[in-house]
């Protein structure tokens, strides 16, 4: 059993959101995520790094999520800054049982276990934060609210019995241009988090993200575009 990651599926299958508007890269981009997940084996775990579907209600995100379902490995799902559709965990699950959907669960003040080769790895994460949000009060609380769901993760990862902690995000916690989050990289700290997997950017953006090993843990984009549609082998 595989371990992978991917993010920013932007999927619009009930809808008439095209993304090709955004560069020849988006292309039949849906054709190209279900090639690139033909890598992927029905025991595999993919974890979803948010913005998945443009609908902005659960009744019009449905064929998307068929299409997600159908996908193979059991899919751990992030919210991502466009995900306009996500509702409350109850309800959210109660929606992924109506529809059959027993691969789809959530990462979102949890953390979820993988397991290979004897060793046990937390899956944590949440949305995050990014310089893109503007400062108010509001956003202030949101704010706030991203880093106590973060930590919750966390928290619930080493509860566990985790050998090892992963995190996923929507945001990049950490940008090329010299940003970084300061507060939720410093959980990540707290928590030994071993590695952290991002999605958000696209195009341009693209070439300022960071890769590689910065404080101590090893950082990778795993947005759609960036990867080729491809879900990137983690384990």
């Amino acid at each position: 059993m595989s371990l992978y990651a991917i993010g920013d599926l932007h999927l619009s299958l009930g809808g008439s959101k095209p993304m090709d508007i955004f560069g020849d890269r988006w292309t039949g981009h849906v054709e190209k995520l279900r090639r690139g997940f033909e890598a992927v084996g029905c025991n595999d775990t993919v974890v979803l790094c948010g913005d998945l579907s443009w609908a902005m209600g659960l009744d019009d995100a449905v064929l998307d999520f068929n299409f997600i379902a159908d996908l193979p490995g059991k899919k751990y799902i992030l919210k991502g800054n466009h995900d306009y559709w996500w509702q409350t965990a109850s309800k959210l699950n109660a929606w992924f049982s109506e529809n059959g959907w027993s691969n789809i669960a959530l990462l979102h003040n949890n953390a979820a276990i993988y397991e290979s080769g004897g060793e046990r790895v937390a899956l944590c994460g949440t949305r995050g934060w990014f310089f893109e949000e503007q400062a108010s009060a509001h956003n202030e609380k949101i704010y706030r609210r991203e880093l106590a769901r973060m930590e919750s993760s966390l928290i619930c990862g080493s509860k566990l019995g985790a050998d090892r902690l992963f995190a996923f995000l929507h945001y990049p916690p950490l940008y090329g241009n010299g940003y970084e989050c300061a507060e939720i990289i410093e959980l990540l700290e707290k928590y030994h988090v071993e590695k952290c997997y991002y999605g958000h950017l696209h195009g341009p953006s693209v070439r300022l993200a960071v890769n590689g090993y910065r404080h101590g843990i090893d950082f990778q984009l795993v947005s759609a575009d960036s990867v080729d549609f491809e879900p990137v082998k983690i384990i």
